[in-house]
């Protein structure tokens, strides 16, 4: 299962690149930054991205991951081998769904899910592009299987220990994908709201829920720590993530924002910020930080003035991130509409059905879903596409694999 999930990732990533042809290497604007970066950690040059000015523009986690290929290859790897990388990687996480099947239900269930993982349109996407998803989703999913551990764990100190380690593996996919660092908070949440609202913490839910996720969060933090000090040294705040925060932001709200990408304003609020320096220079803070800073409470004061607008983006952006094919123009071929459409619309619906027959057992299988909550909360405020849906989507195949089992295990015993 694993080799031909390889193979037909790497066939993947060499066809998507004759598509570009030789003159384009990517076709996406991250992939850039990230493959500079890796070329710097690997020179054991300042980590920036086009100038001083941008010194924590990305998260350091995928660079270091892509930095391999430059001490490996030379100054200049070809492309490919970041797409073969993105393939064994892409993997990786059809293992992880594997391992997740397999925990939550059997060891049959897990190998559909690994068969669901291998032909998914969305997992062979995320293993083709030269982007972060192509780490964070094996990361996302080790978490998942932690969480579950701890949370089925015999004794008190496994759980800990098991906990721990699902807070480290949160750290490093945030490493990867800053959007994640309250994935391990919101999951806590959720888990002490809903011992409350069933009425089951008088059995001690409600501290479980409080116990782990509270080490979890104390791993999580140890793990972001270094980032953390690195980005007060050079910035001399504390920046938990990115400074490109403000622009994610404004790129969600503002009176232009129709749910997709467009960061064409970032070079008007430079322009503004340089205007508004002294003459004779001095600013305290770095140009970096009030930059973001600048785009960050544009957008927060243009969504307080405009509410109604914001709540119908937000439903925009729902829409688009569920949407049942491809919002891209580039990838609104027939055939591409079609393979996403007749794959992942079933496998929503065999996941929901799953999840409903399946609904007395509780936690675990609520951690499923929260990939999918999270994120879609999450991009209600942030820009909105189907390729940020794709780690959740490979947390529901299983459910969608447990359903495939039980439904033909009925069909063979009927």
């Amino acid at each position: 299962m694993l080799i031909a999930a390889l193979a037909l990732r790497l066939a993947a990533g060499y066809a998507w690149q004759e598509r570009l042809g030789p003159e384009r290497r990517f076709a996406f604007g991250d992939s850039d930054a990230y493959w500079t970066l890796a070329g710097q950690l690997a020179r054991g040059e300042p980590y920036q991205y086009g100038s001083p000015d941008a010194r924590v523009v990305r998260m350091p986690g995928y660079p270091f991951v892509l930095a391999g290929l430059f001490k490996l290859a030379g100054d200049d790897p070809p492309v490919l081998a970041g797409r073969a990388l993105s393939a064994i990687l892409g993997t990786l996480a059809v293992a992880g769904v594997y391992g997740l099947g397999r925990q939550l239900f059997d060891p049959t269930t897990g190998l559909f899910a690994a068969a669901l993982a291998t032909v998914y349109p969305g997992a062979i996407a995320t293993s083709v592009f030269v982007l972060s998803e192509a780490p964070f989703c094996p990361l996302l999913l080790a978490q998942l299987m932690a969480s579950v551990a701890s949370w089925q764990a015999a004794t008190r100190r496994r759980a800990a220990w098991l906990a721990a380690l699902s807070g480290l593996l949160a750290g490093l996919a945030t490493m990867m994908r800053p959007s994640w660092l309250l994935f391990v908070p919101f999951a806590a949440v959720v888990g002490i709201a809903s011992s409350w609202c069933c009425g089951r913490f008088a059995g001690g839910e409600r501290g479980k829920h409080v116990r782990l996720g509270a080490i979890a969060l104390v791993a999580l933090a140890l793990t972001m720590t270094p980032w953390w000090l690195r980005n007060g040294q050079v910035t001399g705040h504390f920046v938990p993530t990115t400074l490109q925060v403000g622009a994610s932001l404004y790129d969600g709200l503002n009176p232009q924002a129709d749910g997709s990408s467009e960061m064409s304003f970032v070079a008007r609020f430079e322009r503004a910020e340089r205007k508004a320096e002294p003459a004779g220079g001095g600013q305290a803070e770095p140009f970096e930080y009030r930059l973001d800073r600048r785009l960050r409470d544009a957008a927060l004061d243009w969504a307080a003035a405009h509410p109604g607008r914001v709540l119908r983006l937000a439903a925009v952006k729902v829409l688009r991130l569920w949407n049942v094919w491809p919002n891209d123009p580039q990838f609104r071929f027939w055939f591409v509409r079609l393979a996403v459409l007749l794959t992942y619309a079933p496998a929503l619906a065999l996941a929901a059905w799953q999840t409903w027959q399946d609904r007395r057992r509780g936690w675990p299988l609520a951690l499923v879903w929260l990939p999918a909550a999270y994120l879609t909360l999450l991009h209600t405020i942030f820009v909105s596409s189907i390729r940020y849906r794709e780690p959740a989507m490979l947390c529901l195949l299983t459910l969608a694999a447990a359903a495939i089992a039980r439904g033909i295990l009925a069909s063979s015993e009927g």
